[in-house]
């Protein structure tokens, strides 16, 4: 049972708990409660020190905003366990108050598909607010292009241009005052089979490297210098899913304390409910073919609670 003393641990807290061992927390979306339960279950049983659940705004409109903070409360009491919420990737001021004044644990303020000045202006809105609702809400900022979307994806080109600027995240928390970055660094959402990746021209094409293809790969480099020139935020690895575990892992050596997977968690529970129907054609008990989906994501959670973990 947890004592008086952790129940006044908040997100921030286990997160600098994590830059400390150079380890980091799991980030999993769900869009329904069999999913979000196996994803807790896995991740005290792994014998990581808490984990945040995500649901995306479709997630959110979908399972209810009001509903998941009901259900990840009742799965923090049940479990006598760290549990936080998170609205994952939210666009709009409106929706993080929602979210806000339902009661979840940490919001991302996705603006960063604005021009630079109005990603700062909203995101400093969304902390303001927040801040005077509850100061333990954790809220994180996101700067440069990731591109991708959560499925599984061909083909994706990218560029070195879509990276997130030192200097330039460095300006974004000063002036923000954000907890959390997200930052691009050669991560994608989703799974993607081929990326193609093409370099900034240098001036006039001079000495300009040339194009390549191949898989995901993280520029580790480049997050560093990031950390470099501002060390205060915990850093946010989006687009996990499809990485290998060595980058990953390289991620989390250079200043990663939260990692996002949810492609992969989606992909195994969908193949599994495939599987089953296949298997019991005529089943029509909902617990019988989607305990084994769960089962699924329950062993890819563990998997990634062990990467993390540094196992």
């Amino acid at each position: 049972m947890k004592n008086k003393e952790d129940s006044k641990k908040n997100l921030n807290w286990y997160l600098e708990q994590a830059r400390l061992s150079h380890t980091a927390l799991g980030h999993f979306n769900f869009a329904t409660e069999d999913v979000l339960r196996g994803i807790v279950q896995a991740s005290r049983d792994a014998g990581a020190p808490a984990v945040i659940v995500g649901t995306s705004e479709g997630e959110a409109g979908f399972f209810g905003i009001k509903e998941a903070v009901a259900s990840v409360r009742a799965l923090r009491e049940d479990f006598d366990y760290p549990v936080f919420l998170n609205a994952d990737h939210f666009k709009s001021f409106d929706k993080c108050k929602e979210a806000i004044d339902a009661g979840y644990d940490s919001i991302i303020i996705d603006a960063s598909k604005l021009p630079n000045e109005d990603n700062i202006a909203l995101t400093k809105q969304v902390v303001d607010y927040a801040r005077s609702v509850n100061p333990d809400i954790s809220v994180e900022g996101e700067l440069g292009y990731l591109k991708g979307s959560s499925e599984v994806q061909q083909k994706i080109e990218i560029s070195s241009a879509d990276y997130s600027k030192p200097e330039e995240v460095a300006d974004f928390v000063s002036r923000t005052g954000v907890d959390r970055m997200a930052i691009v660094f050669g991560n994608i959402h989703g799974i993607v089979k081929e990326v193609v990746f093409r370099p900034t021209p240098t001036p006039e094409g001079v000495g300009a490297p040339t194009e390549t293809s191949g898989e995901e790969k993280l520029d580790i480099e480049h997050f560093s210098k990031i950390v470099l020139a501002e060390p205060r935020p915990y850093y946010v690895l989006h687009g996990a899913s499809g990485l290998k575990d060595e980058d990953v892992v390289a991620s989390i050596k250079a200043g990663i304390t939260n990692v996002h997977f949810n492609t992969e968690l989606r992909v195994a529970y969908r193949n599994e409910i495939d599987k089953q129907f296949h298997a019991h054609p005529n089943e029509t008990t909902p617990y019988k073919y989607l305990g084994p989906a769960v089962d699924e994501v329950k062993k890819l959670v563990t998997q990634k609670i062990g990467v993390f973990m540094g196992k």
